[in-house]
């Protein structure tokens, strides 16, 4: 396997531009999740790994390798792309081996190959049977085969599960997990699903408007955002963002201060499973429910304050509060992050940027 290591990268489509000075380097054998909202440039930069995209400047370089101008085939990677891409008249044998075949491998390689990766995906009682007879877990499972047979420096995943259910969906994060574990191998994964990114990925690479706005391990993003952005966009569901008013130090909302913050502090964030409960009548504010969404073991409350702020609160899925409650919520100091009206995070958890 090997490190990626991306220097300076910029790509112009004419005059638009849709990476900025994109640095970074993927550990060897390292999972990198690439996310963000759509068009934030998150595919454009996994193509350009891949080759399939030729980058304005800057370098990009494999292993030891310079492979800025290399074509795809150079790369020593492997894509799995949303769609499959399976041949529909070929088993999944032959579709494994297509590649292999056409690039004059030798047979006994070849066929040695295909049986790890089938064993490793647990595909071996489907590998004569063709992709209009899998599930779509299946196919994707026969996709990710092909690339493993290649046996690259690197995986790079677009979004590819996106295509499956909710189950599927949660079935194939954990078998590539398993994958990851098992191969020891750099992976590249492009989703726009954050629950994919905090649950799979050593490293969240967040991309906005082709930009890097952060990048480190999950719990670091999602303790320690470094802007609004990243807050924002980490943890489900979203953290939430107050417009505050500083007055002597202190933050705050319907002229009720909600503890000490920055100066410069526009808006305070808290998630939703930091926001305490309290009683009507008591808290250091009242909000109204509106709507009560049940989970089973949680609940999101979507409650109005005074000022017309809304929020989330997460709480017991056994909760008896629903539309019209009026409950009062304390905003603990330890969970609050400051923001200042650019979005540069000024504290997080009560720790100054």
């Amino acid at each position: 396997m090997a490190e990626v290591r991306l220097t300076g990268v910029n790509k112009f489509y004419g005059a638009a531009q849709a990476l900025h000075s994109v640095s970074l380097t993927i550990a060897d054998g390292e999972f990198a999740v690439f996310v963000g909202p759509s068009g934030c440039g998150k595919s454009t930069l996994l193509r350009s790994i891949a080759g399939l995209e030729d980058i304005s400047q800057g370098s990009i370089h494999i292993g030891d390798r310079d492979v800025t101008r290399a074509a795809p085939s150079e790369r020593d990677v492997a894509m799995v792309f949303q769609s499959y891409a399976l041949y529909p008249h070929m088993t999944v044998r032959q579709n494994m081996d297509f590649g292999m075949k056409v690039n004059n491998f030798p047979e006994a390689d070849r066929k040695r190959r295909i049986a790890e990766a089938a064993r490793i995906l647990q595909l071996e009682p489907y590998l004569d049977r063709k992709p209009a007879q899998l599930s779509g877990g299946q196919r994707q499972r026969v996709a990710i085969g092909r690339a493993i047979v290649k046996e690259p420096k690197v995986f790079l995943f677009d979004e590819p599960l996106s295509n499956l259910d909710a189950k599927l969906r949660v079935q194939m994060r954990v078998e590539l997990e398993a994958l990851h574990r098992d191969l020891k191998a750099t992976m590249v994964y492009v989703t726009h699903d954050q629950v994919e990114a905090m649950t799979m990925a050593d490293k969240i690479v967040v991309l906005n408007a082709g930009r890097i706005e952060q990048a480190g391990a999950p719990m670091d993003l999602y303790n320690r955002p470094a802007t609004q952005f990243v807050a924002g966009f980490i943890g489900a569901p979203a953290m939430n963002f107050l417009t505050v008013r500083m007055q002597a130090g202190q933050a705050l909302v319907e002229g009720v201060s909600l503890g000490a913050a920055p100066e410069g502090t526009a808006q305070l964030g808290i998630r939703p499973e930091h926001l305490v409960l309290r009683p009507a009548g008591e808290g250091q504010l009242q909000a109204t429910v509106s709507i009560c969404e049940t989970l089973g073991g949680d609940a999101y409350l979507y409650v109005r304050l005074q000022d017309g702020q809304t929020l989330v609160v997460r709480t017991d899925g056994n909760t008896t509060l629903d539309h019209g409650s009026v409950v009062g919520l304390d905003f603990p100091a330890a969970r609050q992050h400051h923001f200042a009206p650019d979005g540069r995070t000024l504290a997080s958890g009560g720790i100054a940027a």
